[in-house]
């Protein structure tokens, strides 16, 4: 006899249950806050749409400090974590994190809700989050369709940042950032050796991000892993096998554990990266990412 269509036939501790008839129940990361006026630190939030299509939506957050006719702030670009299954742009974990962060770093947040699996499988958040980007540069000649990103960031002064999957996606985007620029800095002496009479410019026009300058990116214990065991992972760890299970689960069509997507050891594009600084946050087995 077949099993009953609520036969579990696939679950992940913490994450998902898949039943035989194709339902599935998302196991944490679905409770949601509001966008609207922090009343702790006057943080404002705002839920924008990217693409109705797709669809694709981000939370925008600006400071109290936020003025336009003072002077523009750095902008930060955050892509929330959740093993690409769970959590949103609006889980209460992490709107109450950028709240404080944006106080306390008094900068602007652009935090983008990717599709996840099951239903999107990676690499469709990776897509996603490009075309997020490219909205994002879209107003750095102060011309785009969010005022508050026409009005507030210095697109100058861009970082993106990033826990578990989200930082496994904020490096990818780096590594985008770094491979669609065609351009290169050139210094230009005019007539001095005083640096100060030189300028920067850039030759050629084809990069879609253009517009914003990449500094840096920060990743919050990223979510990378590999064949080869580094630092301190071993074998005989009880969770080795459910982050293998949870990398076929959301990527089914993976070359396997040494998948670009989540190795970056194995990554030929790495040194495409789009930025001079990185900051690596890392606990327990976490180091591969330093190791790689």
């Amino acid at each position: 006899m077949d099993p009953s269509p609520d036969h579990i036939i696939k679950e992940i501790p913490g994450l998902i249950r898949v039943y035989k008839n194709g339902r599935y129940q998302k196991l944490g990361g679905t409770d949601t806050v509001p966008a609207g006026t922090d009343p702790t630190t006057g943080v404002q939030s705002k839920d924008v749409i990217i693409s109705p299509d797709t669809p694709l939506s981000a939370r925008l957050y600006i400071p109290k400090t936020a003025n336009s006719n003072l002077r523009k702030l750095p902008l930060l670009i955050f892509y929330h974590g959740g093993a690409f299954i769970i959590d949103t742009a609006a889980s209460p974990i992490y709107h109450n994190f950028l709240n404080l962060v944006a106080s306390e770093s008094n900068i602007v947040i652009v935090s983008v809700d990717y599709r996840t699996a099951p239903d999107h499988p990676v690499p469709t958040c990776f897509q996603d989050l490009w075309d997020a980007i490219k909205w994002v540069a879209l107003h750095a000649t102060g011309n785009g369709p969010e005022p508050w990103l026409n009005s507030y960031p210095d697109f100058g002064k861009v970082f993106f940042a990033g826990d578990s999957a989200g930082a496994n996606i904020a490096h990818q985007m780096a590594i985008r950032v770094g491979s669609a620029n065609p351009t290169r800095h050139v210094e230009i002496r005019i007539g001095s050796e005083n640096p100060a009479h030189h300028m920067a410019t850039r030759v050629g026009s084809e990069n879609p991000v253009g517009g914003i300058n990449l500094e840096g990116i920060i990743l919050l214990h990223p979510y990378c892993w590999g064949k080869e065991r580094v630092g301190s992972e071993s074998d005989e760890q009880p969770w080795i096998a459910s982050v293998n299970d949870i990398r076929r689960f959301v990527c089914p069509e993976t070359s396997g554990l040494d998948d670009p997507l989540i190795n970056p050891g194995k990554d030929p594009k790495v040194s495409d990266i789009g930025c001079s600084r990185l900051l690596v946050c890392v606990a327990d087995c976490r180091e591969r990412y330093i190791e790689g």
